[in-house]
């Protein structure tokens, strides 16, 4: 399942240099795989808690390619690469309106209970969209 999540660069997203900050891709990566995890599973953020679920981040690996500017209008690609047992890798494109791509990110991550603060087996909602091929690189 690839999610596909658009938005647009805002005058908060800009650094002194007039381009969106490095730490701001972070956060397009994570609404991305926000979205994705929405409609793998149909539960949001407060859903999740609820059932006493969520992910951690524990490893990001990021190539940026091209700036991108204020005004841009911006698609995350999140396209499910890898699952283990507790842990899971997203491949992460960010393109701009001309389809350039500005950024690739690997991004892995464990299921997790916020009570017991212990990663947990990847539950079968999220495992059956994840392909059973090996894992690549960015």
């Amino acid at each position: 399942m690839i999610d596909k999540t658009s938005l647009t660069v805002i005058e908060s997203d800009i650094d002194e240099l007039g381009h969106v900050n490095n730490k701001v891709y972070l956060d397009y990566l994570e609404k991305g795989r926000e979205n994705w995890f929405y409609k793998a599973t149909g539960m949001n953020f407060l859903d999740m808690k609820e059932k006493n679920l969520g992910t951690v981040v524990i490893r990001i690996e990021i190539d940026f390619k091209k700036e991108a500017l204020l005004g841009d209008r911006l698609q995350i690609e999140t396209i499910p690469n890898y699952i283990g047992n507790k842990s899971l890798k997203f491949k992460q494109s960010i393109y701009n309106q001309k389809n350039e791509i500005l950024t690739e990110a690997l991004v892995t991550c464990v299921m997790f209970d916020p009570t017991t603060r212990k990663s947990i087996p990847v539950i079968e909602e999220i495992r059956g969209k994840f392909p059973k091929s090996e894992k690549t690189t960015i």
